[in-house]
Protein backbone atom coordinates (compact mmCIF):
# COMPACT_ATOMS: atom_id res chain seq x y z
CA UNK A 1 0.00 0.00 0.00
CA UNK A 2 1.32 3.53 -0.90
CA UNK A 3 2.36 6.10 2.15
CA UNK A 4 -0.40 8.37 2.81
CA UNK A 5 -0.31 11.98 1.75
CA UNK A 6 -1.80 15.12 2.51
CA UNK A 7 -4.39 17.03 1.31
CA UNK A 8 -5.56 20.34 2.53
CA UNK A 9 -8.76 23.29 1.92
CA UNK A 10 -12.34 22.43 1.74
CA UNK A 11 -12.89 21.80 -1.44
CA UNK A 12 -9.58 18.88 -1.93
CA UNK A 13 -10.62 17.19 1.17
CA UNK A 14 -14.25 17.66 0.61
CA UNK A 15 -13.71 15.85 -3.04
CA UNK A 16 -12.09 13.08 -1.00
CA UNK A 17 -14.62 12.67 1.91
CA UNK A 18 -17.56 12.58 -1.25
CA UNK A 19 -15.86 9.88 -3.36
CA UNK A 20 -13.68 7.81 -1.24
CA UNK A 21 -14.46 8.49 2.63
CA UNK A 22 -12.99 5.20 3.53
CA UNK A 23 -9.28 6.70 2.24
CA UNK A 24 -9.27 9.37 4.60
CA UNK A 25 -7.24 8.24 7.95
CA UNK A 26 -7.53 11.55 9.79
CA UNK A 27 -8.77 14.98 9.15
CA UNK A 28 -7.27 18.07 11.19
CA UNK A 29 -9.48 21.65 12.39
CA UNK A 30 -8.73 24.28 13.49
CA UNK A 31 -11.37 24.72 16.50
CA UNK A 32 -11.38 28.50 16.37
CA UNK A 33 -13.35 28.44 12.90
CA UNK A 34 -17.07 27.52 13.75
CA UNK A 35 -18.41 29.24 10.48
CA UNK A 36 -21.58 27.94 8.72
CA UNK A 37 -18.91 26.41 5.62
CA UNK A 38 -16.94 24.47 8.93
CA UNK A 39 -20.00 23.31 10.42
CA UNK A 40 -21.10 21.88 6.94
CA UNK A 41 -17.68 20.30 6.26
CA UNK A 42 -17.84 18.63 10.00
CA UNK A 43 -21.25 17.54 9.74
CA UNK A 44 -19.88 15.70 6.45
CA UNK A 45 -16.97 14.31 8.06
CA UNK A 46 -19.10 12.64 10.76
CA UNK A 47 -21.60 11.22 8.42
CA UNK A 48 -18.41 9.21 6.69
CA UNK A 49 -17.27 8.11 10.24
CA UNK A 50 -14.12 10.32 9.85
CA UNK A 51 -11.69 10.73 12.86
CA UNK A 52 -11.53 14.64 13.61
CA UNK A 53 -8.65 16.08 15.64
CA UNK A 54 -8.59 19.84 16.18
CA UNK A 55 -5.40 21.30 15.67
CA UNK A 56 -4.09 24.93 15.85
CA UNK A 57 -2.72 27.35 12.97
CA UNK A 58 1.21 26.26 13.68
CA UNK A 59 0.28 22.30 13.63
CA UNK A 60 -2.03 22.71 10.24
CA UNK A 61 0.98 24.56 8.52
CA UNK A 62 3.54 22.07 9.83
CA UNK A 63 0.94 19.11 8.02
CA UNK A 64 0.17 20.86 5.04
CA UNK A 65 3.78 22.37 4.43
CA UNK A 66 2.24 25.80 4.02
CA UNK A 67 -0.68 28.37 3.90
CA UNK A 68 -4.17 28.01 2.12
CA UNK A 69 -5.59 25.13 4.07
CA UNK A 70 -8.14 27.45 5.68
CA UNK A 71 -8.26 25.43 8.62
CA UNK A 72 -9.00 21.96 6.90
CA UNK A 73 -5.81 19.50 6.75
CA UNK A 74 -6.36 15.65 6.11
CA UNK A 75 -3.98 12.38 6.04
CA UNK A 76 -5.70 9.80 3.17
CA UNK A 77 -4.57 6.75 1.28
CA UNK A 78 -3.49 7.55 -1.94
CA UNK A 79 -6.07 6.39 -4.27
CA UNK A 80 -4.00 4.09 -7.15
CA UNK A 81 -5.38 4.61 -10.29
CA UNK A 82 -7.15 1.17 -11.42
CA UNK A 83 -7.15 1.77 -15.20
CA UNK A 84 -4.19 2.14 -17.76
CA UNK A 85 -4.36 5.15 -20.28
CA UNK A 86 -5.40 2.48 -23.23
CA UNK A 87 -8.09 1.05 -20.51
CA UNK A 88 -9.49 4.14 -20.45
CA UNK A 89 -9.69 5.29 -23.81
CA UNK A 90 -11.18 1.77 -24.43
CA UNK A 91 -13.96 2.44 -22.28
CA UNK A 92 -15.08 5.71 -23.33
CA UNK A 93 -18.23 6.11 -24.96
CA UNK A 94 -17.84 9.70 -26.51
CA UNK A 95 -15.23 10.77 -29.36
CA UNK A 96 -11.38 11.65 -26.43
CA UNK A 97 -11.12 14.96 -25.47
CA UNK A 98 -7.29 14.83 -24.01
CA UNK A 99 -5.54 17.94 -22.55
CA UNK A 100 -1.77 16.91 -22.98
CA UNK A 101 0.82 18.96 -21.25
CA UNK A 102 4.66 19.55 -22.34
CA UNK A 103 6.98 20.82 -19.48
CA UNK A 104 4.15 22.23 -16.90
CA UNK A 105 6.93 22.31 -13.77
CA UNK A 106 4.76 24.53 -11.55
CA UNK A 107 2.51 22.56 -9.25
CA UNK A 108 -0.40 25.69 -9.47
CA UNK A 109 -0.47 25.55 -13.08
CA UNK A 110 -0.95 22.05 -12.98
CA UNK A 111 -3.76 22.11 -10.47
CA UNK A 112 -5.63 24.64 -12.30
CA UNK A 113 -5.14 22.56 -15.69
CA UNK A 114 -6.75 19.72 -14.02
CA UNK A 115 -9.19 21.94 -12.43
CA UNK A 116 -10.02 23.31 -16.10
CA UNK A 117 -10.21 19.66 -17.36
CA UNK A 118 -12.65 18.48 -15.02
CA UNK A 119 -14.78 21.38 -16.00
CA UNK A 120 -14.75 21.03 -19.39
CA UNK A 121 -14.99 17.37 -19.63
CA UNK A 122 -11.69 15.94 -20.70
CA UNK A 123 -11.31 12.48 -20.20
CA UNK A 124 -7.35 12.86 -18.96
CA UNK A 125 -4.60 14.91 -18.58
CA UNK A 126 -1.16 13.33 -20.21
CA UNK A 127 2.12 14.72 -19.20
CA UNK A 128 5.78 13.68 -19.20
CA UNK A 129 7.48 11.76 -15.83
CA UNK A 130 10.80 14.16 -16.61
CA UNK A 131 9.96 17.37 -16.89
CA UNK A 132 6.91 17.73 -14.68
CA UNK A 133 4.57 18.81 -11.73
CA UNK A 134 3.42 15.34 -10.20
CA UNK A 135 0.63 15.15 -8.25
CA UNK A 136 1.02 16.82 -4.94
CA UNK A 137 -0.91 18.41 -1.74
CA UNK A 138 -0.84 21.90 -3.58
CA UNK A 139 -1.94 20.88 -6.57
CA UNK A 140 -4.81 19.15 -5.27
CA UNK A 141 -5.68 22.29 -3.01
CA UNK A 142 -5.16 24.31 -6.62
CA UNK A 143 -7.44 21.74 -8.41
CA UNK A 144 -10.26 22.20 -6.23
CA UNK A 145 -11.19 18.88 -6.13
CA UNK A 146 -10.26 18.01 -9.82
CA UNK A 147 -7.08 16.45 -9.10
CA UNK A 148 -9.43 13.43 -7.50
CA UNK A 149 -11.69 13.51 -10.58
CA UNK A 150 -9.44 14.15 -13.73
CA UNK A 151 -7.06 11.24 -14.43
CA UNK A 152 -3.11 12.22 -14.47
CA UNK A 153 -0.40 9.71 -16.75
CA UNK A 154 2.59 10.65 -16.55
CA UNK A 155 4.05 8.73 -19.57
CA UNK A 156 7.71 7.61 -20.05
CA UNK A 157 8.06 8.47 -23.69
CA UNK A 158 5.30 11.19 -24.23
CA UNK A 159 6.43 11.33 -28.81
CA UNK A 160 5.85 7.71 -28.25
CA UNK A 161 2.42 8.05 -26.56
CA UNK A 162 0.99 10.84 -29.09
CA UNK A 163 2.25 8.42 -31.32
CA UNK A 164 0.15 5.37 -30.38
CA UNK A 165 -2.73 8.16 -29.74
CA UNK A 166 -2.74 9.11 -33.13
CA UNK A 167 -2.36 5.20 -34.04
CA UNK A 168 -6.29 5.09 -32.60
CA UNK A 169 -7.55 8.14 -34.73
CA UNK A 170 -6.88 10.89 -32.21
CA UNK A 171 -5.89 14.11 -33.65
CA UNK A 172 -2.85 15.70 -32.11
CA UNK A 173 -2.93 19.53 -32.43
CA UNK A 174 -0.72 21.56 -30.63
CA UNK A 175 -0.75 25.28 -29.98
CA UNK A 176 2.29 27.29 -30.92
CA UNK A 177 2.65 31.37 -31.15
CA UNK A 178 3.90 31.06 -34.90
CA UNK A 179 1.51 28.37 -36.20
CA UNK A 180 -0.23 29.47 -38.85
CA UNK A 181 -3.78 28.91 -38.33
CA UNK A 182 -5.81 29.73 -35.52
CA UNK A 183 -7.67 27.31 -32.44
CA UNK A 184 -10.87 28.41 -34.57
CA UNK A 185 -9.81 27.12 -38.07
CA UNK A 186 -9.31 23.72 -36.69
CA UNK A 187 -11.85 20.95 -36.43
CA UNK A 188 -11.93 20.00 -32.73
CA UNK A 189 -15.04 17.77 -33.32
CA UNK A 190 -12.97 15.10 -33.74
CA UNK A 191 -11.20 12.46 -31.25
CA UNK A 192 -8.34 14.88 -30.60
CA UNK A 193 -5.44 15.52 -27.97
CA UNK A 194 -4.72 19.07 -27.17
CA UNK A 195 -1.24 19.38 -26.37
CA UNK A 196 0.38 22.80 -24.62
CA UNK A 197 3.64 23.44 -23.82
CA UNK A 198 5.28 25.54 -20.67
CA UNK A 199 5.35 29.15 -20.57
CA UNK A 200 8.26 30.82 -22.62
CA UNK A 201 9.56 27.79 -23.80
CA UNK A 202 6.73 25.80 -25.07
CA UNK A 203 6.53 22.47 -26.61
CA UNK A 204 9.62 20.59 -26.87
CA UNK A 205 10.76 20.01 -30.67
CA UNK A 206 10.35 16.69 -30.39
CA UNK A 207 6.49 17.33 -29.25
CA UNK A 208 6.40 19.81 -31.77
CA UNK A 209 7.41 17.39 -34.55
CA UNK A 210 5.28 14.80 -33.50
CA UNK A 211 1.75 17.10 -33.68
CA UNK A 212 -0.60 16.55 -36.78
CA UNK A 213 -1.48 20.34 -36.55
CA UNK A 214 -0.14 23.55 -35.06
CA UNK A 215 -2.73 26.18 -33.87
CA UNK A 216 -2.12 29.35 -32.15
CA UNK A 217 -4.82 31.64 -29.86
CA UNK A 218 -5.66 35.32 -31.13
CA UNK A 219 -3.61 37.63 -29.25
CA UNK A 220 -5.34 40.95 -29.84
CA UNK A 221 -3.65 43.13 -27.11
CA UNK A 222 0.35 44.21 -25.84
CA UNK A 223 0.92 40.58 -23.92
CA UNK A 224 2.21 37.84 -26.50
CA UNK A 225 0.82 34.43 -24.70
CA UNK A 226 -1.69 33.46 -22.48
CA UNK A 227 -0.59 31.20 -19.05
CA UNK A 228 -0.99 27.46 -19.28
CA UNK A 229 -3.83 26.97 -17.14
CA UNK A 230 -5.90 30.08 -19.13
CA UNK A 231 -4.69 28.47 -22.79
CA UNK A 232 -6.04 25.78 -21.62
CA UNK A 233 -9.29 26.48 -20.53
CA UNK A 234 -9.22 28.46 -24.31
CA UNK A 235 -8.67 25.32 -25.90
CA UNK A 236 -10.94 22.71 -24.17
CA UNK A 237 -13.75 25.18 -24.27
CA UNK A 238 -13.29 26.05 -27.81
CA UNK A 239 -13.22 22.17 -28.44
CA UNK A 240 -16.45 21.12 -26.10
CA UNK A 241 -18.21 24.48 -27.82
CA UNK A 242 -17.73 22.91 -31.32
CA UNK A 243 -19.12 19.72 -30.37
CA UNK A 244 -22.56 21.19 -28.44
Amino acid sequence: MSSPKVLFGFHAVGVRLKTAPASVIELYVDPTRRDARMKQFLARAAEAGVRVIEADGPRLLRLCGGAGHQGVVARVQAIEQTHSLDDLLDGLSEPPLLLVLDGVTDPHNLGACLRVADGAGAQAVIAPKDHAAGINATVAKVASGAAETVPYFMVTNLARTLGELKERGIWVIGTSDDAPRTLYQADLKSPCALVLGAEGPGMRQLTRKSCDLLVRIPMRGAVESLNVSVASAVCLYEARRQRG
